[in-house]
């Protein structure tokens, strides 16, 4: 896949998304999907993730955001286009 083939968001998930290994999930997710970014906690509740991959994968990983683990209850989920895609992997970031 080529850089032109990939595309890059910033995306906010809201509810109950932490204390239910959200992060733990995303990033498992997002390795079974081939998608490169991070994920982290914010102070207000909320888990931020920029995500990295082709239009389909990124579409189905917003797709899993929608569901989350179990114990999650998603009550948004907003997203904004961002710069050029990441490099591969996907991290867990602390808290920001």
């Amino acid at each position: 896949m080529t850089v032109l083939e990939r595309t890059t968001y910033r995306v906010r998930v809201t509810g109950r998304v932490q204390g239910v290994c959200f992060r733990d999930w995303t990033k498992n997710q997002a390795c079974r999907l081939q998608i490169s970014g991070w994920v982290r906690n914010r102070r207000d509740g909320s888990v931020e993730a920029l995500i990295s991959g082709s239009p389909e994968k990124i579409q189905e990983m917003l797709n899993v955001f929608e569901v989350g683990p179990s114990a999650a209850n998603v009550t948004s989920i907003r997203l904004k286009s961002c710069g050029p895609p990441l490099d591969r992997g996907f991290k867990q970031l602390v808290t920001a």
